[in-house]
Protein backbone atom coordinates (compact mmCIF):
# COMPACT_ATOMS: atom_id res chain seq x y z
CA UNK A 1 0.00 0.00 0.00
CA UNK A 2 2.93 2.38 0.53
CA UNK A 3 6.70 2.33 0.27
CA UNK A 4 7.47 1.72 3.95
CA UNK A 5 5.58 -1.59 3.89
CA UNK A 6 7.72 -2.79 0.99
CA UNK A 7 10.88 -1.69 2.76
CA UNK A 8 10.02 -3.59 5.94
CA UNK A 9 8.92 -6.66 3.97
CA UNK A 10 12.17 -6.82 2.03
CA UNK A 11 14.20 -6.38 5.21
CA UNK A 12 12.38 -9.18 7.04
CA UNK A 13 11.63 -11.70 4.31
CA UNK A 14 11.67 -15.18 5.84
CA UNK A 15 11.35 -18.73 4.62
CA UNK A 16 10.34 -21.57 6.89
CA UNK A 17 11.96 -24.75 5.60
CA UNK A 18 10.59 -26.71 8.53
CA UNK A 19 11.33 -30.03 10.14
CA UNK A 20 8.98 -32.28 12.05
CA UNK A 21 8.92 -35.93 13.03
CA UNK A 22 12.37 -35.85 14.61
CA UNK A 23 11.43 -38.14 17.49
CA UNK A 24 9.83 -40.65 15.14
CA UNK A 25 13.05 -40.63 13.09
CA UNK A 26 15.10 -41.32 16.23
CA UNK A 27 12.78 -44.14 17.29
CA UNK A 28 12.78 -45.68 13.81
CA UNK A 29 16.58 -45.71 13.76
CA UNK A 30 16.93 -47.14 17.26
CA UNK A 31 18.08 -43.96 19.04
CA UNK A 32 16.96 -42.47 22.31
CA UNK A 33 15.62 -38.92 22.38
CA UNK A 34 18.62 -36.59 22.26
CA UNK A 35 21.59 -35.48 20.13
CA UNK A 36 22.61 -38.06 17.55
CA UNK A 37 25.65 -38.27 15.24
CA UNK A 38 23.66 -39.70 12.34
CA UNK A 39 20.96 -37.05 12.63
CA UNK A 40 23.67 -34.39 12.80
CA UNK A 41 24.82 -35.30 9.28
CA UNK A 42 21.35 -34.54 7.91
CA UNK A 43 21.08 -31.35 9.95
CA UNK A 44 24.42 -30.13 8.58
CA UNK A 45 23.02 -30.54 5.06
CA UNK A 46 19.80 -28.84 6.15
CA UNK A 47 21.81 -25.86 7.39
CA UNK A 48 23.04 -25.24 3.82
CA UNK A 49 19.54 -24.11 2.81
CA UNK A 50 20.46 -20.47 3.40
CA UNK A 51 23.21 -20.45 0.79
CA UNK A 52 20.99 -22.23 -1.75
CA UNK A 53 18.18 -19.77 -1.08
CA UNK A 54 20.51 -16.81 -1.57
CA UNK A 55 21.84 -18.19 -4.86
CA UNK A 56 18.34 -18.68 -6.23
CA UNK A 57 17.15 -15.29 -5.00
CA UNK A 58 20.07 -13.58 -6.74
CA UNK A 59 19.29 -15.49 -9.92
CA UNK A 60 15.61 -14.53 -9.78
CA UNK A 61 16.32 -10.92 -8.78
CA UNK A 62 14.39 -11.01 -5.49
CA UNK A 63 15.48 -10.11 -2.00
CA UNK A 64 17.37 -12.68 0.01
CA UNK A 65 15.57 -14.21 3.00
CA UNK A 66 16.99 -13.28 6.38
CA UNK A 67 16.05 -16.71 7.80
CA UNK A 68 15.40 -20.06 6.12
CA UNK A 69 15.05 -22.84 8.70
CA UNK A 70 12.39 -23.49 11.33
CA UNK A 71 11.25 -26.17 13.75
CA UNK A 72 7.74 -25.07 14.64
CA UNK A 73 5.34 -26.97 16.96
CA UNK A 74 3.45 -28.25 13.84
CA UNK A 75 0.71 -29.73 16.04
CA UNK A 76 -2.17 -29.97 13.56
CA UNK A 77 0.12 -30.68 10.60
CA UNK A 78 1.85 -33.48 12.52
CA UNK A 79 -1.52 -35.06 13.35
CA UNK A 80 -2.43 -35.03 9.65
CA UNK A 81 0.98 -36.47 8.73
CA UNK A 82 0.77 -38.98 11.60
CA UNK A 83 4.22 -38.14 12.88
CA UNK A 84 5.69 -36.47 15.95
CA UNK A 85 5.37 -32.70 16.25
CA UNK A 86 8.44 -30.55 15.54
CA UNK A 87 11.22 -31.69 17.87
CA UNK A 88 8.70 -32.69 20.55
CA UNK A 89 8.82 -36.24 21.86
CA UNK A 90 5.78 -38.38 21.22
CA UNK A 91 3.06 -37.28 23.64
CA UNK A 92 2.28 -40.90 24.46
CA UNK A 93 1.48 -44.16 22.70
CA UNK A 94 -2.20 -44.00 23.68
CA UNK A 95 -4.28 -41.24 25.20
CA UNK A 96 -7.75 -40.07 26.13
CA UNK A 97 -8.77 -37.15 23.90
CA UNK A 98 -11.48 -34.76 25.13
CA UNK A 99 -13.32 -32.50 22.69
CA UNK A 100 -16.55 -30.55 22.36
CA UNK A 101 -19.26 -32.19 20.31
CA UNK A 102 -21.84 -29.45 19.96
CA UNK A 103 -22.21 -28.26 23.54
CA UNK A 104 -21.31 -31.59 25.17
CA UNK A 105 -17.85 -32.77 26.15
CA UNK A 106 -17.01 -36.10 24.54
CA UNK A 107 -13.91 -38.25 24.61
CA UNK A 108 -12.32 -41.16 22.79
CA UNK A 109 -9.33 -43.39 23.35
CA UNK A 110 -6.71 -42.85 20.66
CA UNK A 111 -3.56 -44.65 19.60
CA UNK A 112 -0.97 -42.21 18.29
CA UNK A 113 -0.59 -42.61 14.51
CA UNK A 114 3.21 -42.64 14.58
CA UNK A 115 3.21 -45.05 17.53
CA UNK A 116 0.89 -47.44 15.69
CA UNK A 117 3.18 -47.43 12.66
CA UNK A 118 6.22 -48.10 14.85
CA UNK A 119 4.45 -50.92 16.70
CA UNK A 120 3.30 -52.45 13.40
CA UNK A 121 6.95 -52.40 12.25
CA UNK A 122 7.93 -54.51 15.27
CA UNK A 123 9.00 -51.91 17.84
CA UNK A 124 8.01 -52.83 21.40
CA UNK A 125 5.53 -50.15 22.62
CA UNK A 126 7.11 -50.33 26.08
CA UNK A 127 10.38 -49.07 24.54
CA UNK A 128 8.81 -45.96 23.01
CA UNK A 129 9.77 -42.97 25.14
CA UNK A 130 7.09 -40.31 25.51
CA UNK A 131 6.78 -36.85 27.03
CA UNK A 132 5.80 -38.38 30.38
CA UNK A 133 9.01 -40.42 30.48
CA UNK A 134 11.05 -37.36 29.55
CA UNK A 135 9.20 -35.21 32.08
CA UNK A 136 11.27 -37.10 34.63
CA UNK A 137 14.47 -36.13 32.75
CA UNK A 138 13.90 -32.48 31.77
CA UNK A 139 17.58 -31.88 31.10
CA UNK A 140 17.51 -34.36 28.22
CA UNK A 141 14.66 -32.39 26.59
CA UNK A 142 16.41 -29.07 27.06
CA UNK A 143 19.81 -30.34 25.92
CA UNK A 144 18.27 -31.63 22.69
CA UNK A 145 16.60 -28.30 21.94
CA UNK A 146 19.82 -26.39 22.61
CA UNK A 147 21.74 -28.78 20.34
CA UNK A 148 19.21 -28.45 17.51
CA UNK A 149 19.11 -24.66 17.71
CA UNK A 150 22.62 -24.42 16.25
CA UNK A 151 21.23 -25.75 12.94
CA UNK A 152 18.02 -23.68 12.96
CA UNK A 153 18.04 -19.93 12.38
CA UNK A 154 14.44 -19.28 13.44
CA UNK A 155 13.63 -19.58 17.13
CA UNK A 156 12.56 -23.08 18.15
CA UNK A 157 9.21 -23.34 19.88
CA UNK A 158 8.97 -26.22 22.33
CA UNK A 159 6.94 -27.06 25.44
CA UNK A 160 8.71 -28.97 28.18
CA UNK A 161 6.36 -31.32 30.01
CA UNK A 162 6.98 -31.66 33.74
CA UNK A 163 5.46 -33.87 36.45
CA UNK A 164 2.58 -32.44 38.43
CA UNK A 165 3.53 -29.60 40.78
CA UNK A 166 3.93 -30.85 44.32
CA UNK A 167 5.00 -34.32 43.21
CA UNK A 168 8.31 -35.95 44.08
CA UNK A 169 10.07 -34.67 40.93
CA UNK A 170 8.50 -31.20 40.76
CA UNK A 171 8.23 -29.26 43.99
CA UNK A 172 9.48 -26.22 45.85
CA UNK A 173 12.66 -27.95 46.96
CA UNK A 174 13.74 -28.56 43.36
CA UNK A 175 13.14 -25.08 41.92
CA UNK A 176 16.69 -23.78 42.43
CA UNK A 177 18.21 -26.99 41.09
CA UNK A 178 15.99 -26.77 38.01
CA UNK A 179 16.96 -23.12 37.53
CA UNK A 180 20.68 -23.90 37.68
CA UNK A 181 20.23 -26.65 35.11
CA UNK A 182 18.37 -24.25 32.81
CA UNK A 183 21.13 -21.66 33.07
CA UNK A 184 23.60 -24.11 31.50
CA UNK A 185 21.57 -24.22 28.28
CA UNK A 186 19.85 -20.84 28.03
CA UNK A 187 22.77 -19.17 26.18
CA UNK A 188 22.19 -21.67 23.34
CA UNK A 189 18.41 -21.30 23.33
CA UNK A 190 15.86 -18.65 22.39
CA UNK A 191 12.92 -19.68 24.51
CA UNK A 192 11.35 -22.41 26.62
CA UNK A 193 7.82 -23.08 27.85
CA UNK A 194 7.09 -25.50 30.68
CA UNK A 195 3.82 -27.32 31.36
CA UNK A 196 3.45 -29.28 34.62
CA UNK A 197 0.93 -32.08 34.22
CA UNK A 198 -2.53 -31.06 35.37
CA UNK A 199 -1.89 -27.31 35.07
CA UNK A 200 -5.12 -26.95 33.14
CA UNK A 201 -8.27 -28.48 34.57
CA UNK A 202 -9.92 -30.85 32.12
CA UNK A 203 -6.81 -30.89 29.90
CA UNK A 204 -7.64 -32.25 26.43
CA UNK A 205 -5.12 -35.12 26.33
CA UNK A 206 -4.35 -37.60 29.10
CA UNK A 207 -2.11 -40.66 28.89
CA UNK A 208 -3.79 -44.09 29.08
CA UNK A 209 -2.60 -47.67 28.70
CA UNK A 210 -2.34 -49.05 25.17
CA UNK A 211 -4.62 -51.93 26.20
CA UNK A 212 -7.34 -49.43 27.15
CA UNK A 213 -7.23 -47.73 23.75
CA UNK A 214 -7.22 -51.09 21.96
CA UNK A 215 -10.21 -52.24 23.99
CA UNK A 216 -12.42 -49.24 23.16
CA UNK A 217 -11.44 -48.66 19.53
CA UNK A 218 -13.51 -45.85 17.95
CA UNK A 219 -16.12 -45.81 20.73
CA UNK A 220 -17.26 -42.31 21.75
CA UNK A 221 -18.04 -41.48 25.39
CA UNK A 222 -19.85 -38.45 26.78
CA UNK A 223 -19.14 -36.64 30.03
CA UNK A 224 -22.21 -36.34 32.23
CA UNK A 225 -20.74 -34.72 35.35
CA UNK A 226 -21.40 -31.11 36.37
CA UNK A 227 -18.79 -28.85 34.79
CA UNK A 228 -18.55 -27.09 38.18
CA UNK A 229 -16.94 -30.19 39.61
CA UNK A 230 -14.10 -29.79 37.09
CA UNK A 231 -13.59 -26.05 36.91
CA UNK A 232 -15.17 -24.61 40.03
CA UNK A 233 -16.63 -21.90 37.80
CA UNK A 234 -19.76 -21.33 35.74
CA UNK A 235 -22.94 -21.66 37.79
CA UNK A 236 -21.18 -23.17 40.79
CA UNK A 237 -22.63 -21.99 44.07
CA UNK A 238 -25.64 -20.28 42.48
Amino acid sequence: PYAKVGEVREKNRRLGLGLMGLHEWLLTHGYKYGPCDELEKYLAAYALSGSFANTLCDKLGISRPVKTRAIAPTGSIAILAETTSGLEPMFCVAYKRRYLKGTTWAYQYVIDGAAKRLIDSGIDPDLIEDCYDLAEEPERRIAFQAWLQQYVDHSISSTLNLPEWGSELNNEAGVKRFGKMLMKYLPSMRGMTVYPDGSRSGQPLTKVKLATALKHGDEVFYETGDICSITGGGSCGS
